[in-house]
């Protein structure tokens, strides 16, 4: 499982990476947090909810389960397309997945994916 946590802004081209990749799908989910940047101290604004003196920022977070061998490549084609080289730029996380089952059909392991 790879979660890709990035700037809003970079959704559009990560959308298309599965692509190259034969990925069958992804989540999607918006997030808020912060990191080294230690977030902002001035006000800021949260799906129209103008939040005084919030030290969180929008970022978008992808959840991907792919195979094993792809991942190094996934994530070098990763860096390589979403790196700005700036604080803020996003975080990787891969951690393994132990089982998966598609609901409709009740297969399990990779042919589920």
């Amino acid at each position: 499982k790879v979660e890709i946590i990035i700037r809003p802004e970079k959704l559009e081209l990560l959308k298309r990476i599965p692509e190259e990749f034969n990925i069958g799908g992804m989540t999607v989910l918006s997030v808020m947090g912060c990191g080294n940047q230690k977030g902002t101290a001035s006000d800021s604004e949260f799906k129209g909810l103008k939040i005084p003196g919030m030290n969180l920022i929008p970022k978008i977070m992808v959840i991907i389960v792919m195979k094993d061998k792809d991942v190094n490549r996934f994530l070098r084609y990763i860096y390589e397309q979403i790196s700005e080289n700036r604080v803020g730029d996003g975080k990787v996380f891969v951690s393994e997945v132990e089982n998966v089952m598609r609901i409709r059909t009740g297969e399990r392991g990779g042919k589920a994916l």
